[in-house]
């Protein structure tokens, strides 16, 4: 099998050229021990990231060295929550030299996006926080492997460099096959291929990406005129723009002739959210415990079915205090929670009946398995209230 062939560049946006700023974007590719990396980095803009592309140089670095040596480690582990939280570990562990050295008084002022895809073999890692973009090519075309993730607004995003990084960071395990080439991009390039409308990624990538196939030196000189005739040179207030190319030789390449250039819009429902499903359960998270509760202590246990209804008469609704299984230095640890949200309120408790039902007694093993079951799944409801 032929070795992938490996291109990125990093190019300066009008946006810091007319103020006299340097690019804040970084990218870089590496081969070693039969791993072949590509990743893109976006640093963040604002006064308060001072040092964003000293950031970004040093978090594409860390996981380009990081996949190469230990590619394997993260592919077949199946914790994925510990891949994710080792490498936002790596990436804050090599930043924390840069704080030194530079004088700061913590990561922020390094804060930047990161984007991935390692490849050994018919293997594929990837990875994904915060804007840009990830596309597969293939002989069918080109479509997005991962999405741009933005905060409550569309200007506002995820950094590598959050305390709490781990739960953004999009970690995805996969196989080359029918793949031609993965493109990776940051905003400045994203916002002119990519029409969130309709999920649809623009031929042109696929073209860029067809750009490897002669060689890295032409197409990185190639795809550097392209990118700042298109892209930066679309206006006055361009920003950063970064590319990486990861091309399989020997694969397929799409008919660029079939590829479309449009598609319909999709219809969402606004009303269908997180939230609303957090809402939903927590009567019946409620419920369960009470059923867990009455086990334990061998009380009567409470009639089957959801708990009460809001619209219950107020005097017979008994105040509930949610349950302390979550230390209170645990909530803490989340200062990038979304904003805004208040608190809810604990719903009442379902009433016991008047007539005592004996409970069946269950295996201790069963009970402490529920319990356990119990506390995770409420510890994981109220960490996304609060």
């Amino acid at each position: 099998m032929t070795d992938p062939v490996l291109v990125n560049v990093s190019l300066i946006g009008n946006k810091h050229i007319n103020r006299g700023t340097p690019c804040e974007d970084a990218s870089c590719t590496l081969s070693r021990n039969g791993v072949s990396v590509v990743c893109v980095s976006d640093g963040a803009g604002g006064s308060k990231y001072t040092h964003a592309r000293f950031g970004s140089q040093c978090a594409v670095d860390c996981i380009a060295n990081l996949l190469c040596d230990h590619f394997d480690a993260f592919y077949f582990e199946n914790r994925e929550s510990l891949s994710r939280s080792l490498l936002v570990t790596a990436v804050h562990s090599s930043m924390a030299d840069l704080l030194v050295e530079h004088q700061l008084d913590g990561l922020e002022r390094l804060s930047c996006t990161l984007l991935f895809v390692a490849v050994k073999g018919d293997l594929v890692l990837a990875g994904h926080i915060g804007d840009g973009l990830i596309c597969r090519v293939s002989s069918h075309g080109v479509s997005p492997l991962t999405l741009p993730s933005n905060g409550e607004n569309a200007s506002s995003t995820y950094f590598i460099t959050f305390p709490n990084a781990q739960e953004y960071l999009r970690f995805i395990r996969t196989t080359t096959d029918e793949t031609h080439a993965f493109v990776l991009m940051s905003d400045g390039v994203e916002e002119m291929v990519y029409d969130s409308s309709t999920q649809l990624v623009r031929p042109v990538v696929a073209r860029l990406a067809e750009l490897a196939s002669k060689g890295k030196e032409q197409a990185e000189e190639e795809l550097a005129a392209t990118i700042k005739e298109f892209v930066i040179g679309a206006g006055q207030n361009t920003d950063d723009a970064s590319v990486g190319i990861l091309y399989l030789p020997e694969t397929d390449a799409p008919d660029f002739s079939s590829m479309k250039d449009a598609k319909a819009k999709f219809q969402r429902n606004h009303e269908d959210t997180i939230r609303a499903v957090q809402m939903e359960w927590i009567p019946k998270v409620k419920h369960a415990q009470e059923i867990l509760s009455a086990l334990s202590s061998g009380k009567p246990l409470p009639p089957s079915g959801a708990a009460p209804s809001e619209d219950e008469p107020e005097e017979k609704k008994e105040t509930k205090t949610m349950p302390s299984t979550e230390p209170s230095e645990q909530k803490e640890e989340k200062p990038q929670a979304p904003k805004g949200k208040e608190e809810i309120a604990a719903k009442p408790e379902v009433q016991e009946p008047s007539s005592k039902i004996t409970p069946k007694m269950v295996p201790l093993w069963a009970f402490l398995l529920m319990c356990g079951a119990f506390v995770v799944t409420l510890i994981i409801l109220i960490l996304y209230l609060i």
